[in-house]
């Protein structure tokens, strides 16, 4: 992992909060993914004859499944191949995209962002993807507005920052999350910004966390990735349920900061709130279950 992405980084305080912010801090998953991404993924894939099942692998895999939250380059493979093996799709002899030249890059880049993927539009497919990709932040930079933090987001923030270096570690893109969090006020709070761009939340927290002990370093996140993350790097993590954001954030200004701040937070407490949340996201296709 890359331990040389921040060079000039530097703790203020002993300990370190890393924090998610699509569905984590802001209530926009939603409406990202049904009124943004997945119409920009019908739209420029040319999946229109199918756009039924498109929606439902859509919203399932990057909403309500154990996917949730990975990067928008992961989850179009997921979709696609959610969509290979649903028969109804078979029954209609709809002939999918090819995306291999992007699933190809997808297994193997070191870093997935536009900028990488510009570099590779001699590839039809590539340029495609990039289209896509750029139609999906246009659609949301269009429609993804006045939306506030969860209730509970801005009172923790405040009281932690003083203890705290806040650090936002996200795979959206720069420029939404600087977006998002200048709208509400709620960069005062923020130490570092780690966006789509720099690496992935894993690379992140890796190269930060050799500023703090273990023990001080917590994620909060609503996917699985955010906490593969924090396990991956033996730091502590607090889940917001996904459908439960608010008694989430309600519990963690109330209880965990607490825990956090006086080390104790680590061991049945948190295995507890990770029990929970595992509980929230199946990982089977509700289509599935139906039949």
């Amino acid at each position: 992992m890359k331990e040389t992405l921040f060079p000039n980084y530097k703790n203020v305080n002993k300990r370190m909060l890393c924090i998610d912010s699509d569905g984590c801090v802001f209530d926009t998953m939603e409406i990202k993914h049904k009124e943004c991404f997945c119409p920009a993924t019908i739209h420029v894939w040319g999946l229109q004859p199918i756009s039924k099942y498109v929606r439902e692998a859509w919203e399932y895999s990057n909403l309500y499944s154990r996917d949730r939250g990975r990067s928008r380059f992961h989850e179009i493979l997921l979709v696609f191949d959610l969509l290979k093996k649903r028969e109804e799709v078979k029954q209609y002899n709809f002939e999918l995209p090819d995306i291999e030249p992007l699933r190809h890059w997808v297994n193997t880049a070191p870093l997935l962002n536009n900028e990488e993927l510009a570099k590779l539009t001699d590839n039809p497919v590539m340029k495609r993807a990039l289209a896509w990709s750029y139609e999906m932040n246009e659609r949301a930079a269009q429609m993804v507005y006045g939306i506030p933090p969860f209730p509970g987001v801005r009172e923790s923030l405040e009281r932690l920052s003083t203890d705290a270096d806040i650090v936002i570690v996200s795979a959206t893109p720069r420029e939404a999350l600087e977006r998002e969090w200048q709208e509400h006020d709620l960069m005062k709070y923020v130490r570092l910004l780690c966006a789509q761009e720099d690496a992935s939340k894993k690379e992140c927290i890796h190269a930060l966390k050799i500023h703090y002990s273990l023990e001080n370093v917590l994620m909060v996140g609503d996917a699985p990735g955010d906490m593969e993350a924090a396990r991956t790097n033996d730091v502590l993590f607090y889940p917001i349920r996904p459908g439960e954001e608010i008694a989430s954030w309600h519990t963690f200004h109330n209880e965990a900061t607490d825990r956090f701040l006086t080390g104790t937070y680590k061991g049945e407490y948190e295995e507890a709130q990770i029990r929970a949340f595992n509980a929230c996201l199946p990982d089977t296709p509700p289509w599935i279950h139906a039949k």
